[in-house]
């Protein structure tokens, strides 16, 4: 009876802790925060040293497959002491002190939600560096991620209500109303949005599922798939006996990852694109994911043209749209 007793004691404390731990969420207030931004909360004289460096590595790395370099993160920061009231509600923070503790892991929606705080504690510098460069790249995703959803969410409020890709694909994403659907072809859309120095670009097509069936050729197929695309369907300025089109940039071989888009296997692919025979060139960022229901590779690619401008966020905006995808329910594509 006494064990009994005891047992029913201990589900209601796990259950009154859930509830308040849930009650606690629902009147947290939302986070702020500027796309790409990470409070770095430390003190100014461990900032200058070489822990500072150490999240300066990490932290503002430069953006792969962009035109020139650009930080993973804007990064402000300020001391232990100022951290507090609505600076505590940014969505995205590294916290970093001394202390009696060698520690360091994330936690989620501490003071605002959605924020990730990743903590870092040392008890000298050399254990708050090795603590730094050890979780960068779980803290980095994590951010990542969580801006993602932020993106997403935020798309929400106005989305594009065409149905190209519906109907072509049999796919939706959350695009904005700002994108407009202004070519389609039988296996081809493309999406884009007019911005301040240029546009940002959306292209969907399919492969055959037996594409890229090489592991040794598997980069030159990626690239010779980009330019026929380019040739078929992107054209440039008119150039005088040329055919002004779309290419892969020579110069620059592409980052290719493993990765998931919307639970189906993929490939990450980012790099820069060119006209072949105009000075004119942008990041892209395309995925190709394994589409075996219907037999398909599906190719989502994001591009940016906007001379002279840091294209950073505007690259952000795309991975969140292309992230977005989902597969429709339903009859299969025949």
């Amino acid at each position: 009876m006494k064990r009994r007793i005891l047992l029913c004691f201990l589900v209601i404390l796990g259950v009154s802790i859930a509830c308040k731990e849930e009650s606690k969420q629902d009147y947290l207030p939302d986070s702020v925060g500027a796309m790409n931004t990470l409070t770095v909360v430390i003190d100014n004289e461990l900032w200058k040293s070489s822990v500072g460096d150490a999240i300066r590595e990490n932290y503002t790395a430069a953006a792969q497959g962009l035109t020139w370099d650009e930080a993973l993160f804007s990064i402000t920061q300020i001391p232990q002491q100022i951290f507090s009231g609505s600076i505590r509600n940014t969505s995205s923070v590294l916290y970093v002190m001394e202390d009696s503790l060698n520690v360091a892991h994330m936690k989620s929606n501490m003071y605002s939600k959605p924020q990730n705080v990743g903590v870092v504690k040392g008890r000298n510098k050399q254990e708050l560096i090795e603590n730094i460069i050890k979780t960068a790249p779980e803290f980095i995703k994590n951010f990542k991620t969580l801006e993602i959803a932020k993106a997403q969410k935020r798309f929400e409020k106005s989305l594009n209500k065409e149905k190209a890709l519906e109907d072509k694909f049999n796919i939706s994403m959350k695009i904005p109303s700002a994108y407009r659907v202004g070519r389609e072809e039988d296996n081809f859309v493309w999406i884009d949005r007019q911005i301040q120095k240029g546009n940002m670009n959306i292209i969907v097509y399919t492969m055959p599922w037996n594409s890229f069936q090489n592991d040794s050729t598997f980069v030159k197929d990626i690239v010779k798939m980009r330019d026929s695309i380019g040739k078929s369907f992107i054209p440039g300025s008119d150039v005088a006996g040329k055919n002004n089109h779309m290419i892969t940039e020579k110069a620059f071989s592409p980052y290719v990852f493993p990765t998931e888009v919307s639970g189906q296997k993929a490939v990450e692919v980012r790099g820069i694109w060119e006209m072949s025979a105009y000075p004119m060139a942008g990041p892209y960022l395309t995925y190709i994911i394994n589409d075996k229901e219907n037999n398909r590779r599906l190719i989502l690619e994001g591009f940016v043209f906007a001379p002279a401008t840091k294209k950073r966020d505007y690259m952000f905006e795309l991975e969140a749209i292309l992230k977005s995808v989902k597969f429709n329910v339903g009859e299969q594509l025949k």
